[in-house]
């Protein structure tokens, strides 16, 4: 590939990058994207003085940057000859031999779920980690890692007792939830809380009912565990779509005040009308994103003995943290925890430390109500150009969420749309993917994290451009 075509790419992608984000980190993500979406082969990149001075940053900024993606063995750097993208999966020869995976692995990895892409305009499921009060973060870090708290080097039996102390008020303050500090079960992330319920509360081949479309995540996860799935369809206004005959189901999973991927507040009657069909042993609600106004859509009563509650942190403060939290009946409690110790050894004493005091000093509540805000207003601007589309069936409301959804009328091939969009370095999900074969429904699942103020309005109105062009 000619030099000159390889520097174009790159002052391409490098000027579509947030401004809001370090140089280093917009050089990282040009990088990253021309490696995985543009060059299909080894491609030896240009000379790092004409790089750095094409795209207007020092050298030590690109190596860095460079370093990084050698690390994610990305690029390699070849003594005397250059630095070099390396193959993609795609390139390695037909006669490499297929990996045995068991069929457990092979029903995961059959459907569509996390993408390979986790950055770029509109990839939803990513918060606004360029605007988190990192300075603060790390000062938290400094002061908890002293010699007299050398415990936290340690492992966590049971999770960090003042982070369940902060969360137990953090509940009280934006879910109005009243519940005891011995419900609550610290977990590394959403998933992880998912199986720990999965592994302790159904037996290989019991049923999951679950909502489509779903949060493709606990899809992922009641498959692996050898679960089978009964996915219910739920239209917002309509309700849930009863099967005629349905199995003895031992988990409901639905979601909390919002839904995801819809982006929609969810309704307590009709998940209450669903239970009281299905008759679940055990219900379990994930808070994957929600305000401080659509507390009265939850289910969850913590004096239940059936009613398990689900929250991340990863979609408030930053997903790399991969802190989460289960709030179980109290005959639960002791089981799963020394089920999880069993299991998964916890950790992450340090991180919950500074969790704990971040809530504590009233830093996350500051946060959250600052960056909803954010959100609002972006959501504001990118659903004004999403309803000029030629057929769209509907578009959820602006919202303090972190996501969108736009439907589409069911002719449209959204997985095809996001195909097309995916070269033009626009990051979305298409909604059909996560839908039951029954649910026919099409449309794109978009994120407002990463984008805010001019960068927003011009990615907006490019995708619309490309949209336009897409949809028939």
């Amino acid at each position: 590939m000619e030099q000159e075509k390889v520097l174009q790419q790159l002052d391409n992608l490098f000027s579509r990058q947030s401004s809001t984000l370090s140089k280093q980190v917009r050089v990282e993500q040009t990088l990253r994207q021309a490696v995985t979406q543009i060059w299909s082969g080894a491609t030896r990149l240009p000379g790092h003085r004409t790089l750095a001075k094409t795209l207007s940053i020092s050298r030590h900024t690109l190596a860095g940057a460079i370093n990084t993606l050698i690390k994610e063995e990305l690029l390699v750097t070849h003594h005397g000859k250059g630095t070099w993208s390396t193959h993609r999966a795609s390139d390695i020869p037909s006669e490499t031999p297929e990996p045995r995976l068991s069929l457990r692995a092979q029903r995961v990895l059959r459907d569509p779920g996390a993408g390979m892409v986790q950055s770029g305009s509109f990839v939803p499921g990513i918060p606004d980690i360029a605007r988190f009060p990192i300075r603060k973060w790390r000062q938290l870090y400094a002061s908890v890692t002293v010699p007299q708290n050398a415990l936290l080097l340690s492992y966590s039996t049971g999770g960090y007792g003042p982070l369940k102390r902060a969360i137990r008020d953090f509940l009280q303050r934006w879910r109005r939830i009243d519940c005891d500090i011995e419900q609550i079960i610290i977990t590394d992330g959403t998933h992880n809380g998912m199986q720990l319920c999965a592994m302790a509360l159904a037996d290989a081949g019991d049923t999951v009912a679950i909502e489509s479309p779903c949060y493709w995540g606990a899809r992922k996860v009641f498959t692996a565990s050898n679960l089978e799935l009964e996915m219910i369809s739920w239209t917002p206004g309509t309700g849930h779509v009863l099967p005629e005959s349905s199995r003895p189901i031992q988990l409901a999973y639905l979601m909390g005040g919002h839904h995801y991927p819809l982006s929609v507040p969810t309704c307590i009657e009709d998940k209450r009308h669903l239970c009281q069909a299905l008759d679940p042993a055990y219900i379990i609600e994930d808070d994957y994103e929600f305000s401080q106004d659509d507390h009265v859509n939850l289910l969850f009563d913590p004096r239940s003995d059936r009613h398990i509650l689900a929250g991340s942190f990863s979609k408030m403060i930053f997903p790399g943290l991969r802190l989460g939290y289960l709030v179980v009946p109290k005959h639960l409690a002791s089981p799963l925890n020394r089920l999880r110790s069993e299991l998964f050894r916890e950790g992450r004493m340090l991180d919950q430390a500074v969790l704990a005091q971040f809530i504590f000093d009233g830093d996350l509540d500051a946060w959250c109500r600052r960056i909803q805000r954010e959100y609002l207003g972006r959501q504001q601007v990118v659903h004004d150009h999403l309803k000029r589309l030629p057929n769209v069936r509907h578009i959820s409301p602006p919202s303090h969420a972190i996501s969108l959804c736009i439907e589409f009328e069911s002719q449209v091939d959204d997985v095809a749309i996001a195909r097309s969009l995916l070269k033009e370095h626009l990051v979305v999900r298409p909604l059909s993917t996560v839908c039951a074969d029954t649910d026919l429904r099409s449309g794109l699942i978009l994120g407002v994290g990463m984008l805010s103020g001019e960068t927003l309005k011009h990615e907006v109105k490019r995708l619309i451009r490309h949209l336009n062009l897409l949809i028939k």
